[in-house]
């Protein structure tokens, strides 16, 4: 069946928060569809991340969502591709490469210098997807502070 791309607008958020909520439970955080929908319409509306829908058959099942930034060393922006979910039922079909092939048209036509993300070390299956459409993996450590 054929997968199409678009980027999420309003009209999108109930079958958009519906998915960003199972990915939030996916990490291991309790469901909640109201705070999922609120999240979503806040950074759609105030522009502040870059969504992009993968349907198929008229249902969407899945979405990656990027956030911008911007790099003083390069003096260009940059994408953080923070968020890549397919529903259980599309996995294995070919959904998060289209999704990433979408990122990366996205970014280009954008004029950023790149995209960056970040996933455990555990995660063989998206590793070895990013791997397969050409991202590389680095040795830079990352490190956070919980607030």
């Amino acid at each position: 069946m054929t997968i199409s791309i678009s980027r999420a607008g309003p009209a999108d958020l109930d079958a958009l928060a519906a998915l960003f909520d199972a990915y939030r439970q996916f990490y291991g955080q309790p469901p909640d569809p109201a705070l999922a929908r609120q999240w979503l319409r806040e950074r759609l509306r105030f522009g502040e991340s870059t969504v992009l829908l993968a349907k198929r058959a008229g249902s969407t099942v899945g979405f990656v969502q990027l956030y911008p930034m911007f790099s003083s060393v390069r003096t260009a922006k940059t994408w953080i591709l923070n968020d890549l979910y397919v529903d259980a039922g599309a996995r294995r079909q070919g959904v998060a490469r289209a999704l990433l092939d979408a990122a990366t048209a996205f970014a280009r036509e954008d004029g950023a210098a790149g995209i960056s993300l970040e996933t455990s070390r555990d995660n063989a299956a998206a590793r070895a997807l990013y791997i397969a459409v050409g991202w590389r993996e680095d040795a830079t450590q990352w490190y956070s502070l919980a607030l």
